[in-house]
């Protein structure tokens, strides 16, 4: 019998912390989703137009993409002049970088079409911070997204075929 009531409250002592446990990041999941730094995060890529290229299929959805899939690159490339280039997994990316390296990567940023480096050039250092902190909440997911393909090179899947741009 006491061998039986030893067992029995293991087992309870096991959910108990078990259910503790949960408990416990639920909470954290919950204060993290409060984050007012977060929040504004989520809010500039929302806004920035971030989930348009970087989240396969968010735009031609009409953003329906569930946010667990937000940034993880993709696999259409972007064809001009320049060659063909690849939104980045972002996700992928900013498990790299400390934010003082995201923050000053954004501010040096000039990267290839169609990416606008110049808006994250022109953001504040307080809404390139917490696009940091709302990206890092989401945790690394998917792949890297394709090599660059020089000028004059076929790209092996789906591109988007820019014109020449004006001349000046």
């Amino acid at each position: 019998m006491t061998q039986r009531i030893a067992v029995m409250l293991l087992a309870t002592f096991a959910v108990y912390f078990g259910l503790l446990a949960a408990q416990a990041a639920l909470a954290g999941e919950k204060a993290a989703a409060k984050n007012p730094q977060i929040e504004r995060g989520r809010y500039i890529v929302k806004i920035a137009g971030c989930n348009d290229c970087h989240t396969a299929g968010y735009a031609l959805t009409g953003g329906k993409v569930p946010e667990s899939q937000w940034l993880t690159g993709d696999k259409l490339g972007w064809r001009g002049p320049w060659g063909t280039t690849y939104p980045v997994n972002l996700r992928l990316y900013m498990q790299r970088l400390t934010q003082d390296q995201w923050v000053k990567a954004a501010k040096n940023m000039q990267t290839r079409p169609p990416m606008p480096w110049f808006a994250l050039r022109d953001m504040s250092e307080q809404d390139l911070k917490a696009l940091y902190a709302y990206v890092k909440t989401l945790g690394p997911a998917g792949e890297p997204a394709p090599a660059f393909v020089p000028p004059g090179k076929e790209p092996q899947g789906p591109a988007v075929q820019f014109p020449a741009p004006p001349p000046q």
